[in-house]
């Protein structure tokens, strides 16, 4: 059995891994607001938001109103808001889609019912907000995509349980044909599924939880007939044929060990003297814990199999946020210091259990238990403060490791693992995902091929060329937030002035779509309300 010890390299980290000169570069040209900050602030009023080249016109979920807002970003630089369309008569938008095909005037809203148990609807309107019609799909509908071709449109039906877990709906995927003004549902189910079958996929709910219910389709990303779906809190990825209307596999995603070389993390917010207010102290070490990856977001491309091969394969990339189940009925989250380490597995356990040490690093509680004790042989944190490329197969051929934490660290040491609903924070994030890296978006900038990271809690943007998937190298960082700005939820006097506050959704628009006719990066801010539009440029252009 391995054996966990304190790790020796405590306080180090190398500040020049990730310091590789900038080559893309994120300009924020823009920024909008729909309401004033006090309002806004927190209250997800800027979720998702989707780019049409057709009317040049962002289209926004606006979680606080229940409302999509529709803006005129024909000049980029000064978008303005044409109106905002309530769907509170619906219950909770929570994604929104343009179809791509440019002769069909819609776009699609995933609505969530006012009441768990009921079922969720896709709302589709024209590109001015006018209603078109609905379809009923399943419960909880959390994200949607067209196909490439706008004929098929893809929804994760979630399914999350209420807060005491006393109503559990099934999640599911949806897939609505659209033919002219006709619409068509299917829906594809896990209820023929059993855990035993599923071996690496995190079912964990309370005792009598199903396949079904426990599984919850979060994010979509389509290639050609495949769908990949994320499954956050299973650490799974769902493979659909779309044609067919068919599961053709559940991807495991397993863990990163982040005892590892190129792996290490900061685990504690009070590396100090173990109190409240004995943080500030960036500790980038190896520790004996391993992440699950549990992505959020999920985006897909196409690349060489391998070096210098005309054979193309498709990819997909995930942000590995990680998410706990924490209800009043059920909770999977605990910190290290709360549990019982066998000691054949940490001779050192008690010194890993001090707050100045692992005590306070946030850890999945269903996972590493010695068979029929209570006591833990592995620990396993929620996410693993990175990015991930997977062939089809569900190989990883490349892992960020520690690079967004130690360019971080690097670059904004004063600010490192910040959180955004607090302004000038230092390492209150350590303990609990860091940085957080929630969303992911893909984009072409001359002929090269780009992720394009929201990292949740510090607000940036991490930019890797990712043309090689096992060649990859960062490109850029964009901020649009000023770190040195300080706020609270209890005092939002200077918020207005903070900037970009916890990117959620992302839009990237290509040069030959684009209204000023360069590539465009637009993000949808959840705590700040705001929408901002980046040019991005490379070098060459």
């Amino acid at each position: 059995m391995k054996k966990y010890f304190i790790p020796l390299a405590i306080g180090l980290f190398q500040q020049h891994l990730y310091a590789a000169e900038q080559t893309i570069f994120l300009n924020p040209i823009s920024s909008v607001r729909n309401g004033s900050v006090e309002e806004v602030f927190a209250n997800s009023a800027a979720e998702i938001v989707k780019f049409d080249a057709v009317t040049q016109r962002m289209y926004v979920v606006n979680g606080l109103t229940n409302s999509i807002d529709i803006f005129n970003a024909a000049n980029p630089s000064n978008p303005t808001l044409i109106t905002s369309i309530s769907l509170s008569q619906y219950g909770n938008p929570n994604s929104v889609d343009v179809n791509p095909n440019p002769r069909a005037n819609e776009i699609a809203v995933a609505v969530t019912a006012p009441t768990t148990g009921e079922r969720g609807k896709v709302i589709f309107l024209n590109k001015s907000g006018d209603f078109l019609s609905s379809v009923e799909v399943g419960h909880l509908p959390d994200m949607l995509t067209y196909n490439s071709s706008g004929s098929q449109l893809l929804v994760a039906n979630e399914g999350e349980p209420n807060d005491d877990y006393t109503i559990d709906p099934e999640g599911s995927v949806s897939i609505i044909k659209i033919a002219g003004r006709n619409r068509t549902h299917s829906e594809i189910t896990f209820s023929h599924l059993n855990a035993e079958a599923l071996p690496g996929v995190r079912i964990t709910g309370p005792t009598g939880t199903t396949v079904a219910q426990d599984l919850e389709p979060e994010f979509i990303s389509i290639a050609g007939n495949t769908a990949y779906v994320t499954c956050q809190e299973n650490n799974a990825v769902v493979k659909i044929d779309i044609k067919r209307k068919k599961i053709m596999e559940i991807l495991p995603l397993g863990s990163i060990d982040h005892a590892s070389l190129g792996n290490a993390i900061d685990v504690s917010d009070r590396d100090v003297n173990g109190s409240s207010g004995g943080g500030g102290l960036i500790r980038i070490a190896n520790w004996p814990v391993r992440g699950l990856l549990m992505p959020d977001g999920i985006d897909t491309y196409s690349a060489p199999t391998c070096e210098g091969s005309k054979i193309r394969s498709t990819y997909f990339v995930t942000a590995n946020e990680g998410d706990g189940r924490v209800r009043e009925g059920y909770s999977d989250e605990g910190r290290v210091s709360s549990l019982t380490l066998d000691p054949s597995a940490f001779p050192l356990g008690d010194t890993l259990k001090l707050n100045q040490h692992m005590g306070r690093l946030t850890v999945v509680t269903t996972e590493g238990k010695v068979e029929g004790q209570n006591q833990y042989q592995q620990l396993y944190s929620f996410g693993t403060r990175s990015f991930s490329i997977f062939d089809h197969k569900g190989n990883m051929v490349f892992d960020s490791g520690e690079m967004i934490e130690t360019y971080i660290a690097a670059n904004y040491p004063n600010y490192f693992n910040s959180n955004h609903e607090e302004g000038v924070s230092l390492d209150n994030r350590s303990d609990n995902k860091g940085p957080e890296p929630e969303s992911i978006e893909i984009g072409e900038v001359n002929g090269r091929t780009y992720a394009f990271v929201g990292l949740e809690r510090f607000s940036g943007i991490l930019v890797c060329d990712i043309t090689n998937p096992r060649d990859v190298t960062m490109s850029g960082f964009g901020l649009n937030r000023d770190l040195t700005v300080n706020y609270s939820e209890d005092n939002l006097a200077n918020a207005a002035s903070a900037g970009d506050l916890g990117p959620e959704g992302l839009c990237f628009v290509p040069a030959n779509r684009s209204p000023n006719g360069k590539p465009l990066l637009i993000v949808a801010n959840e705590i700040s309300g705001t929408t901002t539009i980046y040019e991005v440029s490379n070098l060459s252009n």
